[in-house]
């Protein structure tokens, strides 16, 4: 089993939101290469904090405290797929510290310690952190709720104090049923591209009131996003960095397939 790494932290962690991307990505000649370059440039973390778009539980569930073997959450894919390891150690630790500040008379947070990474989680850190030396630990979206997720956001920033990274996984736009695998990788429709367009404006304007109210302020919202929950995890790093929003900026840009692989950091 893999130790975790310690490392001795002063400085605040950025927070961040990512496209996490299909198991393919793993495949592809240059996501997972601005992935990794991205990540040599963060602090290195304590431990890494994963919302991804693929777990939804309420109340919030923490998974797994300790290394138990991925969930691999796809169907149809080939077998080397579902051979990858990211044995990551768990973070105990952190779960405490999320149960204290998440935790309340009425709002209990819930665990599922058999629960291991989903592919929301472990497909992008395998190309961010292929030493699988960091601990790690995923908390569920306990609701759909622009508000209520940034709200969480908030709740969870003090982690950052202590070199925990705050990752929301999720996709730009993501609506599968129009996707076009014929099409060259780098390739979007109309639709994806204004709503890409859209949110990079109402990110670099902080206009996180837009942001939240995406289903009315954003063109071809429900094209874009038929559902809430691949959007939903950059709520939760917007309310985790809410008081550095000026600082945001675009680390990966670009299409898949005809979704925006958009990601961001704050911080």
């Amino acid at each position: 089993m893999s130790q975790a790494v310690t490392h001795e932290r002063t400085d605040r962690m950025p927070v961040l939101y990512l496209s996490h991307g299909a198991p393919p990505l793993a495949d592809d000649p240059i996501w997972p290469g601005q992935l990794a370059a991205w990540s040599a440039e963060l602090p290195g973390p304590t431990a890494i904090l994963v919302v991804s778009a693929h777990w939804e539980d309420a109340p919030v569930t923490l998974g797994a405290t300790t290394t138990v073997p991925l969930l691999y959450d796809f169907w149809g894919f080939p077998e080397h797929y579902y051979r990858v390891r990211y044995a990551a150690p768990g973070a105990p630790d952190l779960a405490a510290k999320v149960r204290a500040l998440l935790g309340s008379p009425g709002r209990p947070v819930h665990d599922a310690p058999t629960r291991g990474l989903d592919h929301g989680a472990y497909v992008p850190l395998v190309e961010m952190y292929p030493d699988a030396d960091i601990p790690v630990l995923q908390l569920s979206l306990p609701t759909l709720d622009p508000v209520g997720l940034y709200d969480l956001g908030r709740r969870l920033a003090p982690l950052r104090d202590e070199g925990v990274l705050i990752l929301g996984s999720g996709f730009f736009t993501h609506n599968l049923r129009e996707a076009n695998f014929s099409m060259p990788a780098d390739f979007a429709p109309g639709w994806s591209r204004e709503f890409d367009h859209w949110g990079d404006e109402a990110l670099a304007a902080g206009d996180i009131d837009a942001l939240l109210d995406f289903e009315h302020t954003a063109p071809d919202a429900r094209r874009a996003h038929p559902r809430t929950e691949h959007f939903a995890p950059l709520f939760v790093t917007l309310g985790a960095g809410a008081d550095e929003l000026a600082t945001q900026h675009t680390a990966i840009d670009g299409f898949w397939y005809g979704m925006a692989k958009r990601s961001i950091q704050i911080g």
